[in-house]
């Protein structure tokens, strides 16, 4: 599969989940559009969304309800596409969505790989590749950024590494839409600065890519030690999210 190929694929799902046209991310202009989540959106994008904005390096689309549509239509009228994800800008944006009871939610950053520089990375440890049925008894907070215990039935395929029979490090991807599968690592404290994130996180994106489907990476533009995983495991940046929901919802999630 192409990196070309992958790009395509992603961008048509975007535009399942906003309920936009992929060619809208190649335009030279913004678009604003009215928020529609998609049959075969991914499946971890709940409503109520009050507007999300996406950006592949060329614009931004942007899509609203209509409570907020005036909002976000100003929104990137005033501001570059790439400035529509930065502060200070977003307060304002913020400022206006808590007038109508909305606030800013989501930020994130989604990798695709580089077909043509993935590397062959190794760990000093064995690895063997888990399946859908071997997750059963992984659902632990150390496994928590590879597995997902609300959505268990999504979590299809990883790869362990063991120190003899204990595992001591996770990979494992989610089936989040037809056609894409959002990889997720952990490591326990003790093994990590080994390499072994990024050896598993490598040779589960070439296991996924040979199934035919193409493998994502999301990390807050922060959390550095997930984004240097990300490039050294063959990843590139590929698009930038930023999402709004209702307030009473970002609230209860900072309770």
């Amino acid at each position: 599969m192409t990196n070309h190929e992958m790009m395509e694929i992603a961008m048509r799902q975007s535009a399942e989940d906003i309920g936009c046209r992929a060619e809208d991310f190649k335009a030279d202009k913004n678009v604003v559009l009215a928020l529609k989540l998609g049959e075969n959106a991914r499946k971890y994008y709940k409503e109520p969304i009050t507007c999300n904005f996406v950006s592949y390096g060329n614009n931004v689309v942007a899509a609203s309800i209509s409570e907020t549509m005036d909002i976000v239509s100003e929104y990137v009228r005033k501001f570059e596409f790439y400035g529509c994800f930065e502060t200070p800008n977003f307060h304002w944006l913020n400022e206006r969505l808590m007038e109508k009871d909305h606030k800013i939610c989501f930020m994130a950053e989604y990798y695709l790989p580089d077909a043509n520089r993935l590397p062959d990375l190794s760990c000093a440890y064995e690895t063997r590749i888990l399946q859908q049925e071997d997750f059963g008894e992984l659902y632990l907070p150390e496994w928590s950024n590879a597995l997902c215990k609300d959505r268990p039935y999504l979590d299809v395929l990883g790869i362990g590494a063991y120190d003899k029979n204990r595992l001591i490090g996770l990979a494992a991807c989610s089936a989040d839409c037809e056609d894409m599968w959002q990889i997720g690592v952990d490591v326990l404290p003790e093994y990590r600065r080994q390499g072994i994130a990024c050896a598993l996180t490598n040779a589960l994106t070439k296991e996924i890519i040979s199934r035919g489907k193409v493998p994502f990476y999301c990390t807050a533009w922060s959390n550095l030690r997930s984004v240097r995983n990300a490039v050294k495991s063959g990843f590139v940046p590929a698009w930038v999210e930023m999402t709004a929901k209702p307030a009473e919802i970002v609230d209860g999630m900072n309770l």
